[in-house]
């Protein structure tokens, strides 16, 4: 148990302002259970509120306890409520671990980026182009051209593809807005 600065004790204090009690002593007081709770609690989150429901002197008794038994430093004590401290170990540096180099699978159609090179099982791999079949079956939409896309209007606003999720140009209502249409 080491002893907290003034200045280390008021910023514990201003931290356990907001904390809810995690553990609470009942009239059994403490026992081994509630010790390794304690335990717990103080290795997840360093700074511990504890509520007593003992009278004054036993209060004190089971805040030296604590710090005894836990290596803990007593912050506070005021009415029911006990608060503890104990500084989590630095943890050490985790290893670096060197992952292999991402590559392509040169068996695969296409997965060269230079045409005409061969795989490992020495069959000439084919330059991927959209001529070939698999291509026209599976292959991406064609974008518009420029010409017929949002570049020769200037005024539109989305994509104008059907299915898009981005909006596409309003058109003009069938009917003037503000008046009901009706039918005749």
């Amino acid at each position: 148990m080491n002893e907290l600065t003034p200045a280390e004790r008021r910023a514990l204090k201003a931290r356990a302002h907001s904390l809810e009690p995690v553990i609470l002593i009942g009239d059994k007081g403490l026992t081994g259970s509630v010790l390794a709770e304690i335990e717990r609690a103080i290795k997840a989150h360093e700074l511990v509120k504890i509520r007593v429901q003992a009278e004054r002197d036993g209060r004190a008794a089971i805040l030296d306890e604590i710090c005894a038994r836990t290596k803990a430093s007593a912050v506070q004590h005021i009415g029911k409520v006990l608060v503890v401290f104990r500084a989590k170990p630095p943890e050490p540096p985790a290893p670096k671990v060197r992952r292999p180099a991402a590559r392509k699978d040169p068996a695969r159609p296409g997965a060269s980026a230079k045409p005409g090179v061969r795989s490992r099982t020495g069959s000439r791999i084919a330059p991927r182009t959209a001529s070939r079949p698999e291509d026209a079956v599976f292959g991406r939409p064609r974008r518009p051209s420029t010409a017929t896309g949002r570049a020769s209007r200037p005024d539109a606003k989305g994509t104008g593809r059907p299915g898009s999720r981005t909006a596409s140009p309003r058109r003009a209502p069938a009917h003037p807005p503000g008046r009901r249409r009706t039918s005749r």
